[in-house]
């Protein structure tokens, strides 16, 4: 097959993004803040309370009423502290305040205390000018109730999180886990603990993908290992058709006798998109088998890593409502030369030293070592060379979690 006839990896972007938008998950359950990170919210979250409640000092200091004050020393008449309620300032004097704690009524400012000195009657001697909302943290400053905090379709990290926490959240309510079926196929494969045979290999992309499959959200159902047989393979897919949101699996996809999967799809279901021009991953087969979609990745471990990072990832994203499925990227200087232009896409095992990225020695398909010492994916252009110093995008493996 020539690269003209191969899909170009924009275009499955495009297609498989438009078949997450048919299969979006409806559902969404309540669960604990403690257990929601990776999580896509289904619900705006509004704020129920202004934050902060009420104005607080941001500093250790004084309080004071700026606008009756004279420039003279003015005596403490009150300590206050972090989550202590304070009582109304007595007019010509001030309040020893530390960092957080509420400001008194009929204070409008607050000297931090560098700027003071203790006198020997105790009054305080105010060295510095002030203003009035000198630091002082006025309510609301970082938002009023009903003000929308965080928006459906966002992802929950730690910071998205604490912003629920500061709200009083117990729960948040969010998009249902996605349901994976993760199949591998290949009669050379056993499962780690299996002695192995002549010819047998441990099988790596189960382990690769059920770990990035719980990162984005999914409950990854562990379907085995399939031997390189149509019956078996079409039963199989039987089997989880009924059960599963997407029946993800490695092997089986190029066109070789023993490579089932494709022959399963076209024979008796969909193929929607089948051969890209990228490398590595150039197999990559997606079809409807029944009601569920099929994605089938190639076999060789960097093959999987890579299409799924840049192709089942947005999917597995947008089916859960997230609109930002793109990972971030940047242009990066690089440390070697790259003389021959490929027809495909290329996307190498790369890490970044000094500035530039390196390459991983070893770029084959079948070499996953290359992703533990890599920082991330350097994308090559179609029918692009480089130079030492020349620019290339960079997607940090952080990107693609």
């Amino acid at each position: 097959m020539s690269a003209s006839a191969l899909m170009p990896v924009e275009e499955a972007i495009r297609r498989l993004l438009e078949m997450a938008e048919a299969q979006r998950l409806q559902d969404s359950e309540s669960v604990p803040v403690s257990a929601a990170r990776q999580r896509v919210l289904a619900a705006d979250l509004v704020a129920t309370l202004d934050l902060p409640p009420w104005p607080n000092s941001a500093m250790d200091g004084y309080a004071l009423n700026v606008d009756d004050w004279d420039g003279q020393p003015l005596p403490v008449s009150q300590q206050v502290f972090a989550g202590q309620a304070p009582e109304a300032l007595t007019p010509g004097t001030c309040a020893r305040i530390f960092t957080g704690a509420p400001i008194p009524e009929g204070a409008n400012g607050v000297q931090m205390q560098e700027n003071t000195e203790v006198l020997d009657d105790g009054r305080i001697r105010f060295t510095q000018a002030l203003n009035v909302g000198s630091n002082i943290r006025p309510q609301g400053q970082e938002n009023r109730a009903g003000d929308v905090l965080l928006h459906a379709g966002q992802r929950l990290g730690p910071f998205e999180l604490a912003v629920a926490a500061a709200q009083g959240c117990t729960h948040v309510q969010v998009v249902r886990r996605p349901r994976v079926a993760l199949l591998s196929t290949g009669n050379e494969l056993v499962e780690p603990g299996t002695p192995l045979k002549p010819g047998s290999i441990y099988n790596s992309n189960r382990t690769l993908l059920s770990h990035w499959l719980s990162a984005l959200g999914c409950d990854v159902i562990d379907a085995g290992i399939v031997p390189d047989d149509l019956r078996q393979t079409r039963l199989t897919l039987e089997h989880l058709q009924h059960a599963t949101d997407l029946i993800l699996t490695t092997g089986g996809v190029s066109a070789g006798d023993a490579d089932c999967l494709g022959q399963v799809l076209r024979e008796c279901g969909k193929p929607l998109l089948w051969k890209l021009s990228i490398k590595p991953g150039k197999p990559l087969t997606v079809g409807q088998f029944g009601p569920v979609p099929v994605m089938g990745l190639p076999g060789n471990p960097a093959s999987a890593l890579v299409t799924f990072g840049l192709l089942a990832r947005p999917y597995l994203l947008r089916i859960q409502g997230v609109e930002a499925v793109e990972p971030l990227s940047f242009p990066i200087p690089v440390g070697f030369a790259w003389p021959k232009p490929g027809s495909r896409r290329e996307y190498l095992r790369a890490r970044l030293e000094g500035g530039r990225a390196v390459l991983y020695p070893n770029q084959s398909s079948g070499v996953l070592l290359g992703a533990s010492w890599a920082d991330g994916l350097l994308e090559v252009l179609e029918n692009r060379t480089l130079a030492v110093g020349d620019t290339a995008r960079f997607i940090p493996f952080s990107e693609l979690s």
